[in-house]
């Protein structure tokens, strides 16, 4: 039985991730923040299972900042693969917080990445990086090799990050990958993100809760895919020969517009009745043009993303609805 350990494994990656890799027979070891509540997190259904919690699921508590607490649950765990999903991983709030997301997601990284170099035998380690690192770029679609640029204070943090992962796969022999995501969305994406804050607010509407949704810039693009898809991509890229970096995109831009007109259609909704633009909401330094290549995904792993665009904003809204209709009935 392959064992593997997660780091942000309450995280919508996480819970996504945990699920495919019982599915295929693993133990999975998982790192949560002394904060979580484990009881109403993403994992709830999988942690109230006797079948499965503290037999092949099992979550201890540890953090980046605290090294010593990883590094004694990595020994003793002694596992074969380790997904590093944990960060602060929110743009906006990048700005308002460029310490701790440096902290977390910059250094957070390269102390995993010394823990894992001392281990008597160094697991295959993945690394969730993101679109965000080429900031601007100047070639579209982008692939492994565009230049890193970053234009905000995650996409720096995640671009030391990538690199740290590149120095230690090159220097020091780990098999160590970047899978470089692109946005992907799901019903457990976090509730600040804009995809599911509109979502949200098109079924509190239906539901008659909500009567407007304040929004920024809607014209603003994304290369938007599902979880569920990109996950399977990372435990791809760890079962592969050697390790490299691979772009996981849909190689589509859509815009917020279209998520606004998707998640009102999914319901049956006009959404000009209910939607108005809030200067307070624009984000300052936005990325222009951020799509994917991800031919080399393709072509090495097999990976293509399976669920669409509109099937993706269906379901979301769809799902937020039903929490709804259940919270009403209860």
């Amino acid at each position: 039985m392959t064992i593997a350990f997660i780091t942000g494994i309450t995280g919508q990656d996480g819970s996504y991730l945990t699920e495919l890799l019982l599915a295929q027979g693993y133990e999975v070891h998982g790192a949560v923040r002394r904060t979580s509540s484990l009881d109403r997190s993403r994992l709830a259904h999988l942690y109230a299972d006797p079948t499965l919690y503290n037999h092949r699921l099992f979550l201890h508590y540890a953090d980046l900042d605290d090294p010593t607490t990883l590094r004694r649950v990595l020994t003793k765990v002694a596992p074969r693969e380790v997904y590093h999903l944990a960060g602060q991983s929110h743009v906006g709030l990048s700005f308002e917080i460029p310490e701790t997301t440096c902290e977390f997601t910059a250094m957070g990284t390269l102390r995993l990445l010394e823990i894992l170099r001392d281990l008597p035998e160094p697991p295959r380690f993945f690394h969730a990086t993101s679109s965000e690192i080429f900031g601007r770029p100047l070639e579209v679609p982008q692939t492994e090799t565009t230049p890193i640029a970053p234009v905000n204070p995650y996409g720096c943090a995640k671009a030391f990050a990538t690199q740290m992962v590149r120095v230690y796969r090159e220097a020091h022999g780990l098999f160590a990958v970047n899978g470089i995501l692109y946005n992907h969305e799901s019903p457990r994406r976090g509730e600040n993100f804009v995809t599911r804050k509109i979502c949200r607010a098109a079924a509190a509407i239906k539901a008659g809760h909500q009567s407007k949704l304040p929004l920024g810039d809607t014209s603003a693009r994304r290369d938007w895919g599902h979880a569920r898809d990109y996950v399977r991509g990372m435990w791809l890229s760890l079962r592969h020969d050697t390790p490299d970096d691979y772009i996981f995109a849909t190689g589509q831009l859509h815009s917020v517009q279209d998520v606004l007109e998707n998640a009102f259609a999914a319901l049956d909704l006009d959404w000009h009745k209910y939607v108005e633009t809030d200067p307070h909401l624009l984000r300052p330094a936005e990325p222009m043009q951020l799509v994917g290549n991800a031919d080399k995904a393709r072509t090495t792993l097999g990976w293509l993303p399976q669920t669409s665009f509109t099937d993706l904003i269906h379901e979301m809204t769809r799902a937020e609805f039903q929490v709804l209709a259940d919270t009403s009935i209860n």
